[in-house]
């Protein structure tokens, strides 16, 4: 049987796999439907009881540990906490909207004419762009997706992703204010993000193929008003973000606080040693761009080198990252990008951070 389903659609042979790598038209953009993956039912059901048993957990723990939990490594712990959190929320807020606003206020096709269709020359001029267009992680994915969907050349996109959370506006200002009186930080966040960006893409330019990365496709409906994506696009990057970031700074508190000292400084003495363990922190914990430098700065036992490595690697390859970048452009690319970006990121993370720190 081959004739097509309702006058539509791929032939009813044809596998879930064929249909994902078709055309790089827009017949499936309004896949998958609205209500896919939505709990219905007893799932449902089953939800609000996991979240009234989760609350009632919450509420005996305080009635049992109250009493206990007033000892100076918790206050510490909580201290820690509390104020890496309360000064990364107003630049997480500030750069998920306006991550928010050019997805919805931009068209897609503004950045492919400021592209220039040499892709040696593209991919420079998009970290570049990069460095004026402010975009957290989750945001960078989707948009590099919609500039190769519209002919930019994915050499050149994919330096754009790397590079807009990295070292746009606010990220370096929030980097500054983290790093008071430390501007050789913010130089050497913005060279060796930069760096690693345009050589990533470079790379990719000259070995990476066509078939390795499947074709994107849009998730918004494209006849929805613009202030309607800017609703659901805030929302969604900031619960996203937030919630990194709260597990980013319970992560930094403990470590300061739980974590044995002697430990911390065998670590932290070694010089390639704790280049790499915070690299792979900064994976592991998947900060929002906006924030992580507040996390770093935290990390007093730690050499320079070492918290620059942890802010060049995360906003280019992080748990979270890797997840989008496989659902967006599939595991094929992924398994390739990632450990060509991680590579470069640390080489130019010890390179620079020899020169100017």
């Amino acid at each position: 049987m081959t004739e097509r389903l309702g006058g539509s659609g791929p032939p009813a042979t044809s596998s879930l796999g064929d249909s994902l790598v078709t055309d790089w038209d827009t017949r499936d953009d309004d896949l998958p439907p609205p209500d896919w993956g939505r709990p219905r039912g007893p799932r449902r059901i089953a939800t609000v009881w996991l979240f009234a048993g989760f609350m009632v957990a919450l509420a005996l723990g305080n009635a049992w540990l109250s009493d206990t939990l007033t000892g100076e490594a918790f206050l510490a712990w909580a201290t820690i906490f509390t104020a890496i959190s309360l000064q990364a929320l107003p630049f997480l807020v500030f750069g998920v909207a306006l991550s928010a606003a050019l997805t919805a206020f931009v068209p897609s096709s503004f950045y492919r004419r400021v592209f220039p269709a040499n892709t040696a020359l593209a991919v420079p001029v998009a970290g570049a762009a990069g460095a004026v267009l402010p975009g957290c992680e989750c945001a960078s994915v989707p948009v590099a997706g919609g500039l190769i969907k519209r002919g930019v050349a994915p050499a050149a996109a994919l330096t754009f992703l790397l590079a807009a959370p990295a070292i746009n506006p606010v990220v370096l200002v929030a980097t500054a204010v983290a790093f008071a009186g430390q501007p050789e930080m913010v130089a050497g966040r913005f060279v060796a993000s930069l760096g690693a960006a345009v050589v990533v893409g470079w790379l990719w330019a000259r070995f990476g193929r066509t078939d390795w990365l499947r074709p994107p496709r849009a998730h918004h409906d494209p006849s929805a008003p613009a202030w309607r994506v800017f609703q659901e696009s805030m929302l969604h990057d900031l619960l996203h973000a937030g919630g990194f970031l709260v597990v980013g700074g319970l992560a930094a508190a403990t470590l300061n606080v739980v974590v044995p000292r002697e430990w911390v400084l065998a670590v932290a003495g070694l010089p390639v040693v704790s280049v790499l363990v915070l690299a792979l922190l900064a994976i592991l914990l998947s900060i929002c761009s906006e924030a992580d430098a507040f996390v770093a700065v935290s990390l007093t036992d730690f050499s320079p080198t070492a918290k620059l490595a942890f802010l060049v690697v995360g906003p280019m390859v992080d748990l979270k990252l890797i997840a989008l970048q496989g659902g967006t452009f599939g595991w094929s690319f992924a398994r390739r990008f990632v450990p060509l970006t991680l590579a470069v990121a640390l080489l130019f993370s010890f390179l620079v951070g020899g020169v100017l720190l």
